[in-house]
């Protein structure tokens, strides 16, 4: 019975212990978990980092030439139409040639009339020349024959010159293609009247060739710098979502365009279109690549934007006091034996690049705790940043954002 009951007791007993491990166990890992849960983390890694510039453009072929009209007239005959591949010299559209064939019969009229008053012109100063030689005429009077003969002369010359604009402009009534390429735009229908009064109109637009296009694009002052020509490009447009364009710079145009303020620069590229997929005035969105790095040491760009809450800023602050009050003596002693500062120290005299590089972000610690750390920046777009300097290794865990709840996350 005794047995028994010190087995009962020691039973008990450890029963108690048992629960109380457990009870301790339960209460420690949830702090141990709350304490964890602060933060998402991503790995310092190795690998390509690519930076772009984005900018909107819309394509156009190469050359493209707009076919107008010098003269004015009632379309009688249209020979081309939207899409026709056409070849150089071939007619597009005649206008009336009515009024054209009668300027240039009033002009060959013209011309034959100052002809008549020639011939007539010359007789009577041969005639004049023969009586002064006799003295049976005055010199006034062989003077007045030479001046007919020269009018004349001026009067020929003129109905000439009407007569080749008035051919001149029958031959403009008849219009040309004036290279090889396809009809992308027609303003005009048979029996509209044509008016070239004040400027020349644009009857059709042809472009020489469809499989080379161009992008003109706009780029602003702060990404022009790292522009040069034969950059690589990539772009889409919205016929196409799933599929990726190449192109090259071929021009940076020096022009500069202002809109309220905002100076941008035209960027011509250069593309090819041999499958024929992209259509004149179609809006591309451009990456041009104004840099590329190989097997570099990055970080989430995330990173760069996290920031600590005031409440653990203060706890940071607080201990980099007490850290800060117990070097206090090797401190002063440092600063007693540097030398004395310089204009150069201030950060005002510093090259831009210094200053502007330089990043503060935090790592997780062996206990998850967020460090300070500051780093100098290299390459970066939306998804990594290189890291060119600072008190970070490969492997080391980065915070990108604080978390409510949850283990920590590595990503």
């Amino acid at each position: 019975m005794k047995l028994f009951t010190k087995k009962c007791v020691a039973f008990a007993v450890c029963l108690v212990l048992a629960a109380t491990a457990g009870a301790a166990y339960l209460h420690k890992k949830p702090d141990r978990k709350a304490e964890e849960a602060k933060y998402r983390s991503a790995l310092v890694d190795s690998g390509n980092i690519s930076q772009t510039v984005a900018a909107n453009g819309t394509i156009n072929p190469v050359a493209l030439v707009n076919v107008g009209s010098q003269v004015s007239g009632t379309v009688v005959e249209l020979n081309a139409d939207f899409n026709d591949h056409v070849k150089k010299g071939q007619v597009l559209l005649k206008l009336d040639p009515i009024l054209f064939n009668a300027q240039i019969k009033q002009s060959e009229a013209n011309l034959a009339s100052a002809r008549a008053s020639l011939r007539l012109a010359q007789a009577n100063f041969e005639r004049n020349e023969n009586l002064v030689a006799e003295n049976y005429v005055s010199a006034l009077a062989l003077d007045q024959s030479r001046r007919e003969v020269d009018v004349a002369k001026a009067s020929i010359a003129l109905a000439q010159a009407q007569l080749t604009s008035a051919q001149a402009n029958l031959n403009n009534s008849v219009i040309r293609a004036p290279i090889d390429g396809v009809v992308i735009k027609r303003t005009i229908d048979l029996g509209q009247t044509v008016a070239a009064t004040f400027n020349t109109p644009n009857l059709f637009q042809i472009a020489r060739d469809l499989t080379k296009m161009q992008i003109e694009t706009n780029v602003s002052e702060a990404d022009i710098g790292a522009l040069k020509e034969g950059q690589a490009a990539r772009f889409i447009v919205d016929a196409y979502p799933d599929k990726e364009f190449a192109a090259n710079v071929r021009q940076f145009r020096l022009a500069a365009n202002v809109v309220q303020n905002v100076v941008t620069y035209t960027v011509v590229l250069d593309v090819e279109n041999k499958e024929q997929l992209l259509k004149p005035g179609m809006t591309a969105q451009v990456r041009l690549v104004v840099g590329n790095r190989q097997n570099v040491l990055r970080i989430p760009t995330a990173a760069l934007r996290f920031r600590l809450s005031d409440e653990e800023q203060e706890k940071e602050l607080k201990k980099q006091k007490g850290k800060d009050a117990d070097n206090k003596t090797a401190a002063v002693a440092v600063a007693a034996s540097a030398p004395a500062s310089t204009v150069d120290d201030d950060l005002a005299f510093r090259s831009k690049s210094e200053t502007t590089r330089s990043f503060k972000i935090y790592k997780l610690d062996a206990n998850n705790q967020a460090k300070a750390v500051d780093i100098q920046i290299g390459l970066s777009n939306f998804r990594y940043t290189e890291v060119l300097g600072g008190d970070l290794k490969k492997g080391d865990r980065v915070v990108t954002r604080a978390l409510a709840g949850g283990a920590v996350n590595v990503e």
